[in-house]
Order: C-alpha cells, then structure tokens, then sequence
C-alpha cells in the first residue's frame, strides 16, 4: 500500500477469477509456507511473481502492451554496465513488467529514488510487491501510466533510464500518439515515419525526459537498426542521446523465451559525441559480459550507412569461385496494388478479357507449394493490370472496363494511397515475370522457385532478374542453390519470428560463377 497500490484501477473479470482461484487453491494448503518460499525467492534475487504472470498471461496475450520479460541475466549485464558508468540518483524503468530492472537497480544503488512506469495494472502490481519486499519501498515510485505521456521532475543529479520498453507494431498503436512521434521529432528537426514500432517511441520520450549527463541502457528489437522506421532512433543515437555502444544479439540464441526475434542492447551517454562508438554482434546471450567490447566504428560510417546490422559482421571473403547474387542478377520486389481485394481479379471481374488480367504469385505459400519449378498456372489467381492508356485499347473493350472502374470508384479504390500515387491509378503496372521467384518474409528459409509458366509476382515476393542472359540450365542450378544454402541467419529477424530479405539483402548471397553452375557439357 506504501508503494501506492490502492491507486490501481480494477482488474478485468477474467484476471480477477484467476486470482480467486489462485486464493482458493492457496487457502487450501499451507499458505504461509507459500508466501515465505516466494519471498525468499525474491530476496534471493529471482523474480517468481513474473515467471507466475507469464504462466497466467501467455505471450498472446500479452502481445497486445508489447509485454516481453527480459532474462534475468540480461538485467544482469545492463545493470553492471550501469554500475561501471555512474552513481544515478534516479533509476527509471520506462516498462516496469514485473520489476526485473528497478529491483535489480535497487540493490546496486543504494540511495538511488527508483522510478517504474508501467501500463498495466497487474503488472504495476507485481512490481510494487516485488519492490516492496526487496526492502525498496520507502525510494520506489510505481507510476500507473504511458511513458510517453508521464511527467518527471527535473532530478539532482544524473538518471538512469534502464529497461526494456515495450514492442508494439505501428498497426497496434493509436492515431494520436502516432502524430504525437511526428510532432515531437518534427519540433527536434527530426523525421519521424508514423510506421514506427512502441520502442522507437520510448527512444524519443527518452530524450524529452533526460537532461544532459543521464545515461542508460536499453533492450529492444533489433529491426531499427536497419528498417527505413528505424531511421529516428539511429539520428537520436548518434545526435541527442549520445550513443555509444549498441550490443546485437543472434536471434538464434532466442534472447527473448517467448518471443522469436533479434534484439539490440543500446548504450547512450546523453548530450555526449562519442567519436567511435562501439558496436559488436553476440552468437550467444552468455556471452553479453560487460558490454564492453566491440569494435569502433566512426561517426561517418554511420551516417552514411542505411542499414546497421551489417557493419556488426566481419568482413566476408567469398569462397573461391564464389560471387554475390547482386553481380549476376538484380533482386525487384514485386509490385504493390494497393487493394489485393480489387485488383486480385474475382467476380467483379468477370466480363474483364483475359488479356487484361495476368496469372500471379499472389501468397507466399504458393511458392513454397511448388517445391523448385512452378509449373502450372491454373491454381494462380489473375491480377488485373490495365494500360495507363485506356484509348489503347480495342472499342468493344472500353465499355467493361469503365464498369469495372465505376465500380472501384464506388469501393474508394481510387483514394487509395498507391492508387493516388500512380501515374493513373487504374493500371498497377505488373513486372515482367522473373525467371526466378523467391519469397522474402516467412518463419523459415526463402523458397526459391523456377518461373517455368512467366507468372507476374505482386508485393510478396520477389522477382531474380540476370542482368544478362543465362540459359535455362544454369537458372535451374542458381535456383537450386539458393534454396539448399539460403538460411534464415541471413536475413533481418522481426519480433515474432519473422525473417525478412529485403532485395539488396539477397543480393549479396554467394553463388557460384557462371561457369560452375553446372558442367560445362550441358551449357
């Protein structure tokens, strides 16, 4: 109560049966043995009141507030690094979950005021019981609000933003604080893409909060260090919050237990210009230690770099005889519609002429179904694609297509983002078929396919063009290759588990030259 419980609004009518039948249960057997061993626990530094919540609340659903428990080892290691770099008289946790950070910084810093801000009740909650019997209550502060939105007052000396703020994609997050992102980077000169994630959101409420001298750690997603979003945070780390080491971590290693996702450890001195900061990739999370080393990277070099990632990567030398897929062929993404539900020809299409809509990848599972060679179009849907120029078109053509645009018209097809930035938004302007097909987003290794049939490919894949002309037997081998060698290691993994090749990504795996494709016999 001390730590402000009675301030917690009231649970949903799900999680108070749960904890009813949780009551019930404990009341049945030797309850206070039950509270000593979960106290004990606590003090001996684990955390069973999260490892309890995440039992009660699957990562499904906890989904929603972006909740992903970091390791405890994890805390370790940041906690550490904080300790090596100053004595904050305020510890802030911008997403408490259930306390792991603001009570390990509890213990460390002695005279610290410690600050947990955290959306959910329940896990507002947790923390304060958790604060509450490491002995922390009389300095600890468990705000019941958004980050973004919670006031702070100014401290007297340095604070210390730890944490692991919280994952939420942009289709989850609300219209205004969306323009609130755009606003706040607009008013600091910068740009912002109101397509960003929850953590690129904490980045900048960071940065209001802090004053120059703060410092602080924090673990996300690793996706901003190369997506077009990510863009914000990389200006803010090298100008504003005074980055100065960035620790990436192999998604192999599942830094997160329940989450299948790259993660990023971010270290910033704030108002500082550190002139190389560090930056290094771990294979595994045991090997975090005391996230020091890496090599330095110059100011320069990433400001130039669009993307991050690779530049935590050695050099790679190409086995003999090896060349980049980029030096044969060039890697095109395929076309955006817009509407897939309009121009995915269906029975609002039923009088358009064959010849105006195209066989078509249109789901990436159609490629993983074909197995190495597409061979037979029948089970492809048909996209429309009409000419920019409707005049070309025969007379008796003319009348069915201007029903068919009636009708998008009445759907609102042509107010569409892409529709309206097309020269006419009626024609999508299909690529030429690819004689190589590769899916580029999936919770496995891309399926590389030969275009036997010439089928076009929309936005969920991507088309593998020659940039000059290799005969058929050594596409056969390339395609081959690819998909006995591609692995998810070379791709960006997202949250949840999702590896994504964006086309200059593909373009740099290794294949063999040309004339080792196949035999020479058979060219």
């Amino acid at each position: 109560m001390a730590l402000g419980a009675a301030t917690v609004p009231p649970l949903s009518l799900a999680e108070r049966h749960l904890l009813e039948a949780a009551s019930r249960e404990a009341a049945c057997g030797p309850s206070a043995a039950l509270v000593s061993r979960v106290r004990d626990a606590i003090a001996a530094g684990y955390d069973p009141l999260g490892e309890a919540f995440c039992m009660l609340r699957p990562p499904a659903a906890r989904r929603g507030l972006g909740a992903t428990f970091t390791p405890t080892d994890v805390v370790g290691s940041m906690l550490a690094w904080a300790e090596r770099h100053g004595r904050p008289v305020r510890v802030v946790d911008p997403g408490a979950g259930s306390g792991r950070f603001i009570v390990g910084a509890g213990r460390i810093f002695k005279d610290a005021q410690l600050v947990a801000v955290e959306l959910d009740p329940l896990s507002a909650l947790l923390t304060r019981a958790s604060a509450c019997t490491s002995g922390l209550a009389s300095r600890a502060m468990v705000l019941l609000d958004d980050y973004r939105s919670v006031v702070l007052p100014r401290a007297s000396g340095p604070t210390l933003f730890v944490g692991n703020p919280p994952y939420v994609r942009h289709h989850d997050i609300e219209r205004p604080w969306k323009q609130w992102l755009t606003h706040v980077a607009s008013r600091r000169g910068l740009s912002a893409s109101q397509r960003s994630g929850m953590h690129v959101h904490f980045f900048l409420a960071t940065l209001e909060h802090a004053c120059p001298g703060d410092y602080g750690a924090f673990i996300t997603a690793a996706e901003w260090l190369d997506v077009n979003y990510g863009s914000l945070v990389r200006q803010l780390f090298l100008d504003g919050l005074g980055g100065t080491a960035i620790h990436v971590l192999d998604p192999s290693q599942r830094p997160f237990p329940d989450a299948a996702s790259t993660a990023a450890i971010t270290c910033f001195q704030v108002g500082s210009h550190a002139p190389l900061p560090t930056m290094r990739r771990i294979e595994r999370a045991s090997g975090l230690g005391l996230l020091e080393d890496g090599p330095g990277i110059e100011r320069k070099v990433l400001e130039a770099s669009p993307r991050w990632t690779i530049l935590t990567r050695p050099a790679r030398e190409l086995p003999t005889g090896f060349v980049e897929l980029g030096e044969l062929c060039r890697v095109r993404r395929g076309q955006v519609t817009g509407a897939n539900d309009f121009w995915i020809a269906g029975p609002h299409a039923g009088r358009l002429p064959g010849c105006l809509t195209y066989p078509a990848v249109t789901r990436a599972k159609e490629l993983f179904r074909a197995g190495s060679f597409l061979e037979d179009h029948s089970q492809l849907r048909r996209v429309i694609d009409l000419p920019a120029d409707l005049s070309s078109l025969p007379a008796e053509y003319l009348e069915i297509v201007e029903e068919l645009l009636h009708h998008g018209r009445a759907r609102g097809v042509d107010k569409g983002y892409v529709a309206r930035h097309r020269r006419a938004w009626w024609s999508v302007g299909l690529h030429e078929p690819a004689p190589i097909l590769a899916t580029y987003m999936a919770r496995r290794a891309p399926a590389f396919v030969r275009n036997l049939v010439g089928a076009r490919h929309i936005n969920i894949a991507h088309g593998i063009y020659p940039r000059e002309r290799l005969p058929e037997a050594q596409l056969d081998a390339l395609a081959a290759h690819l998909a006995a060698t591609t692995s998810v290691a070379q791709g960006r993994t997202y949250a949840g588990g999702l590896t994504k090749f964006e086309p200059r990504e593909m373009e740099r795996l290794p294949v063999p030259a040309p004339c080792s494709l196949v035999p020479t016999e058979t060219l």
